[in-house]
């Protein structure tokens, strides 16, 4: 998982403000049937693309994205798995808020969704921290760096967002596993994730080794900005953007292809495909 990566697909966020204004539009060359869509749209978007071309769906990590509730619930209607990262103001409950629903007062359907009335005050993620007992933090090593181990302290327990209960939101609330990093000595947590995983209770270090994956982005961003002149271009076109970041990230795939394949021991197979070896040996 962290061997290797490189960018598939890119989508460009056009702020709202850019559709508004129609010589503006015109300027940069906006399609004109573009319509404006959030980072969150655009990531869905962007994983539907991908997914149909039959990459297997791995669990996603992503950065402030996962403060989005309905975002992470586009992910689990796509039943992708995923370890996310969010804010310390998120607001969550540490135990089931569904487990005091009212029993039903007539005959029908029971209630699924809390009333804002009935439910206990959430809490945010570093008084979370602060609660839990020293017996649930442990040390964990999740790889090996140019600086040594990678090893820090965390914590997992299962969660439940609280998105929306002021407003008074009737929304029914899914569990997820909350992953808390606290080095030793540090005055306070540095970082938190949500995750909902293919297991009941995922095991902490494979969920830190998911969580800190996202390593990877910034190594390959770095670089294709560094190596390759992703951040070169300056023009101001639809259309010269998309050319631009397409030969970038084409340029980008070939080196990651040409180091796999001289390397020994390489997971990849790049020997020729069926067809190749069939047209060969006719």
């Amino acid at each position: 998982m962290g061997d290797a990566s490189c960018p598939l697909g890119w989508r460009l966020f056009v702020p709202q403000k850019w559709f508004e204004d129609a010589e503006r539009a015109a300027e940069v060359k906006l399609p004109s049937d573009l319509t404006f869509r959030s980072k969150p749209e655009l990531a869905c978007e962007l994983l539907d693309q991908v997914l149909g071309w039959g990459v297997p769906p791995l669990p996603l990590v992503t950065d402030s994205y996962g403060d989005c509730y309905d975002f992470r619930q586009q992910l689990r209607q796509r039943q992708l798995k995923y370890v996310v990262t969010v804010e310390p103001e998120t607001q969550v409950w540490t135990q089931d808020p569904h487990t005091s629903l009212p029993a039903p007062k007539r005959p029908g359907r029971p209630r699924k969704v809390m009333l804002v009335a009935g439910l206990p005050p959430p809490q945010d993620l570093p008084t979370v921290a602060r609660e839990l007992p020293p017996s649930a933090w442990r040390n964990v090593t999740w790889r090996e760096g140019s600086r040594g181990s990678q090893r820090s302290r965390f914590a997992r327990l299962p969660v439940w967002a609280a998105h929306g209960w002021r407003s008074g939101t009737r929304t029914q609330r899914v569990a997820e596993w909350l992953l808390i990093e606290w080095p030793t000595g540090g005055k306070q947590p540095v970082k938190y994730w949500l995750a909902q995983l293919d297991s009941a209770v995922p095991g902490l270090r494979r969920l830190v080794r998911i969580a800190h994956a996202r390593w990877r982005i910034e190594l390959d961003y770095r670089e294709l900005k560094e190596e390759l002149g992703l951040d070169h271009f300056e023009g101001r076109h639809w259309l010269g953007w998309h050319h631009h970041v397409t030969l970038v990230t084409l340029a980008y795939a070939f080196l990651r292809t040409e180091q796999a394949r001289l390397k020994k021991n390489d997971w990849c197979d790049f020997t020729s495909g069926p067809a190749e070896d069939a047209a060969a040996s006719d």
